[in-house]
């Protein structure tokens, strides 16, 4: 199982940006895929998840309204799009799979909201 994060970088205050997590390793069109992040001296946090065909999406609370998960099956690659961008948005995001019951991970990439 392969997971690669990329699109994260420095934005300012209210900016955009997508992030992507290309899969590679197994049928990722069987399985949920979720975005976590986190911020420096905090705990891992999920920030969104979605189910194998996409039908289903869950946002953490400080998300909703804001940003949105998606996937191609046919690019095993899964999005995130963030919008009104806050500096409390700062962290490191990662892409997860658990597959088989264990999960898997990215190296995640660096989201820096600041002005």
């Amino acid at each position: 199982v392969q997971l690669v994060e990329s699109g994260g970088g420095l934005v300012q205050p209210g900016g955009s940006l997508r992030l992507s997590c290309a899969a590679s390793g197994f049928t990722f069109s069987r399985y949920i895929m979720s975005w976590y992040r986190q911020a420096p001296g905090k705990e891992r946090e999920l920030v969104a998840a979605i189910t194998s065909a996409g039908g289903i999406t869950n946002y953490a609370d400080s998300v909703k309204g804001r940003f949105t998960i998606s996937r191609d099956n046919a690019k095993n690659t899964v999005y995130l799009q963030m919008n009104s961008l806050k500096p409390e948005d700062t962290a490191v995001f990662y892409c997860n799979v658990r597959f088989h019951g264990v999960d898997y991970w990215g190296k995640g990439t660096q989201v820096t909201v600041s002005s």
